[in-house]
């Protein structure tokens, strides 16, 4: 073999080597595993029931659906009101719902009798059978007309008779989902009242934002809230007058000393100045 053929040969055989090391092996895959299962699709919550999310209490659960705590944990078997965890479904309503309007066909040995439209006693005619007043008056557009309008509709029929809980300014309207009531000022120490007559259903601390809190069940579904108080001076489960003193204004949990206001009619949140007397 001649020099050349050699030094050909040994090129040949430095290229194999150089070949061989940087081979790529393709990663082994065990295809007799299956993929792994899909996580399962989240249930969604039935009505009447709450699913608890991160920053939850059970008292503010309660409250944002118009019920009493101690009920919320009855109907889920709740001996720690203070014990829930994110993600724990919650019946937020009574398990029979007695408030349901039943709907059935009438029963009765009486026959409906036709009568043709015409044959109906005319309007005006005096036999009190017909209603004439009060008239509908058309107003001409105008923002004071409008306010008007608006006003008269603002009245709920099962409303009751609410007074000022405190005195003092307007510092904060109700915005709702920001602000579900309104801030009223004060100084620390002035006396909040019961703006009607109700049953204390919680007094604490339970509710986060809120400082110490008084909330008050009234009837027809209504409730008051009074928040970030000084002192309070009630008890859960205790009745009380409307105009009973029943906290001091503080600033628990606020920026300054002032009386956060809430009407809630069952779940909702209204605003108050809806309900309470003018300044």
């Amino acid at each position: 073999m001649t020099r050349a053929a050699g030094l050909a040969c040994i090129v040949v055989m430095a290229l194999s080597v150089a070949a061989c090391g940087t081979r790529r092996w393709a990663p082994v895959v065990d295809r007799g595993r299956s993929a792994p299962p899909a996580a399962p699709a989240a249930q969604p919550v039935p009505p009447g029931s709450y699913m608890v999310k991160r920053g939850d209490t059970l008292y503010s659960i309660a409250l944002d659906n118009g019920a009493d705590y101690r009920e919320v944990a009855q109907w889920n078997g709740i001996d720690d009101p203070t014990k829930i965890s994110i993600g724990q479904v919650l019946r937020v309503r009574p398990p029979e719902d007695r408030s349901a309007v039943q709907v059935a066909p009438a029963r009765g040995a009486g026959r409906v009798e036709a009568r043709p439209l015409d044959s109906a006693p005319q309007q005006g005619r005096g036999d009190g059978s017909a209603k004439t007043e009060p008239k509908a008056v058309r107003l001409p557009y105008s923002r004071e007309n409008v306010a008007i309008l608006s006003k008269e509709d603002k009245p709920d029929a099962e409303a009751i008779a609410f007074i000022w809980p405190a005195k003092g300014k307007i510092l904060a309207g109700f915005a709702e989902p920001r602000s579900k009531g309104i801030d009223i000022e004060g100084r620390i120490g002035d006396p909040v009242v019961a703006a009607a007559a109700g049953r204390v259903t919680y007094s604490g601390t339970g509710i986060p934002g809120l400082g110490k809190l008084v909330v008050i069940k009234h009837d027809n579904g209504f409730i008051t809230v009074y928040a970030h108080n000084k002192d309070i001076l009630v008890k859960e489960q205790q009745s009380v007058a409307r105009g009973q003193k029943i906290a001091e204004i503080g600033s628990t949990d606020a920026e300054r000393p002032k009386l956060h206001f809430q009407i809630r009619k069952g779940s909702a949140a209204v605003d108050p100045m809806r309900y309470l007397p003018a300044l």
